[in-house]
């Protein structure tokens, strides 16, 4: 049972939400101060954080490059009047995903939901198949166990980071257009952001370098254009 952690002071939204998100077999601790939070995060394992954007400490941007030092754990950040800039400043600093508050519990539970289900590892077979590979020149993409190697050294990326590369990578030089690449990792057309794509593009590419391996197509969208010297 997918076991997610909230961290929001908002002592009237810990319980209610728990109790819904019971309704779908997950369960939801929760933590009202940042450090109280870390000390879950670190005391035991998670499939998922959920942020406010305002808490006493440290806002939840401050807490989300807190995270990130330490996990990829997948984040969700609940942020203000639907601000812009709160959402830009969040996915910038690693969050996958956002929620303006207010919001429908309903909508929160479906995109935990989407997460996670590209997070969960495929049920064990019998028969092993065979390690599903996407070998580059420099680069190697490992699905199986959602690793990437850079010359050699693992990169450590987010989920949201992994499924982008991913994308991009099958098949390398496919021409991707930001709204497509929302609707695949999101796994829906709503409330497309195309900022949000530029954003993580970028914090991709910066962790890929020195490869220079993702192609800006003015008016297209993006593409992987690096040499394919093996695949499985």
């Amino acid at each position: 049972m997918p076991r997610i952690l909230l961290i929001d002071d908002d002592a009237y939204l810990a319980a209610p939400l728990a109790s819904y998100f019971a309704r779908f077999d997950c369960v939801l601790d929760s933590a009202s101060r940042p450090s109280e939070g870390l000390a879950m995060l670190r005391s035991r394992h998670y499939d998922a954080a959920i942020l406010d954007v305002m808490l006493p400490e440290m806002d939840g941007f401050a807490l989300c490059r807190e995270i990130r030092r330490e996990s990829d754990i997948p984040i969700v950040m609940l942020t203000a009047r639907g601000d812009v800039t709160d959402r830009v400043v969040g996915l910038e600093l690693g969050a996958d995903d956002y929620l303006p508050k207010p919001f429908e519990p309903r909508e929160l539970v479906a995109r935990v939901q989407t997460i996670l289900r590209r997070q969960r590892a495929a049920a064990p077979a019998s028969v092993a198949p065979a390690p599903q590979q996407r070998v580059f020149e420099g680069l190697l993409i490992d699905l199986d166990r959602r690793e990437v190697l850079r010359l050699g050294e693992r990169v450590e990326l987010t989920g949201t980071e992994f499924d982008l590369l991913a994308l991009l990578a099958d098949p390398p030089l496919r021409v991707w257009n930001r709204d497509d690449i929302l609707n695949r990792l999101r796994g829906h057309e709503a409330d497309l952001y195309t900022r949000a794509v530029d954003i993580v593009v970028s914090r991709l590419r910066k962790k890929l370098e020195p490869l220079d391996c993702i192609k800006t197509l003015r008016n297209a969208g993006y593409a992987l254009a690096v040499g394919r010297s093996n695949a499985t």
